[in-house]
């Protein structure tokens, strides 16, 4: 019998439905057996979340910075896995609170150590340098990554935006004005998200991982845009310069994250653009290195 654990965190319940579809193909196989562990946080975050607290959770999340967690199940914590699926959302470049939380945690220590690991995301479009400061914390867990699903929202970057944004701040997930695309990952590639999952069995059941990665990206599990990697890049850059300013600055803090709010807007709507302009025309001389990668961040 082989076991299974899923881990994810879900605020919307996106991720959750992400975490039990790609689960489900090792659910119905009679020789594994799955359990879920779901994040949860001693103070938790709000869904849908308020203007205030959304931006006061940008230092800790760019920078971090654990909160505390509620115990985990000890029948979870006692049991050695032959495989985990860790499920993870980005907020602000960086992987969720929760989940960073988790994986600075001593539980994390104890579960993942020596373990074959498939890392799982659902974000809006920038997740690449969340990646590698998640592989950057299961490395010093001791765990052994051995494939990652990157679930992206699909539509342009800035109709993404207000679509997210409307979708964080009412909690529901609609056509905004009737007139926008839902927001979040398409409910097709969730639904279409299986395929995965039956990758990740017959690996499992063939007791190798060492092509699981190469098998993942046959069925597209992860699609890069060179655009976006440069973003992402430039992004962590300024985001690092405005976090260890603002998380010093106890009594202007409010203050400091309304700027940074208009700084925000202001790389979204105007910044962004002249970014891609730069890249489309930039692109012909660096196709090596874009390739190379390409690559690298469609590995492991």
């Amino acid at each position: 019998m082989k076991k299974v654990l899923v881990i994810y965190y879900s605020q919307s319940g996106q991720l959750e439905s992400i975490a039990r579809t790609i689960a489900k193909p090792l659910i119905d196989a009679a020789e594994v057996q799955v359990s879920f562990y779901e994040i949860q946080l001693e103070n938790p975050f709000p869904f849908p979340w308020d203007k205030a607290t959304f931006f006061d959770a940008f230092p800790e999340s760019f920078l971090q910075i654990p909160r505390p967690l509620k115990p985990l199940p000890s029948a979870i914590l006692n049991n050695k896995y032959d495989l985990i699926l860790l499920h993870y959302q980005v907020w602000y470049l960086s992987p969720s609170i929760p989940v960073n939380s988790f994986l600075k945690s001593a539980e994390a220590r104890i579960l993942l150590r020596d373990t074959p690991v498939v890392t799982i995301n659902g974000s809006r479009n920038m997740w690449v340098m969340a990646q590698e400061k998640v592989k950057i914390l299961l490395q010093q867990n001791h765990a052994i990554l051995k494939g990652n699903i990157a679930l992206v929202d699909r539509v342009g970057n800035l109709i993404s935006v207000i679509t997210i944004v409307e979708w964080m701040f009412s909690g529901v997930k609609k056509r905004y004005l009737g007139i926008f695309p839902l927001p979040g990952v398409s409910k097709r590639d969730i639904q279409e998200s299986s395929k995965f999952g039956t990758v990740i069995l017959a690996n499992l059941q063939n007791h190798s991982g060492d092509h699981l990665q190469s098998e993942l990206l046959a069925q597209q599990a992860v699609t890069i845009s060179s655009y976006l990697v440069s973003v992402d890049k430039m992004a962590n850059k300024i985001f690092n310069k405005w976090a260890n300013f603002i998380i010093t600055k106890k009594k202007s803090r409010k203050i400091w994250l309304k700027v940074f709010n208009i700084y925000l807007l202001v790389a979204i709507w105007l910044i962004s653009p002249i970014v891609y302009i730069l890249h489309v025309f930039t692109y012909p001389f660096k196709r090596n290195k874009i390739r190379k990668e390409t690559q690298y961040y469609q590995g492991v």
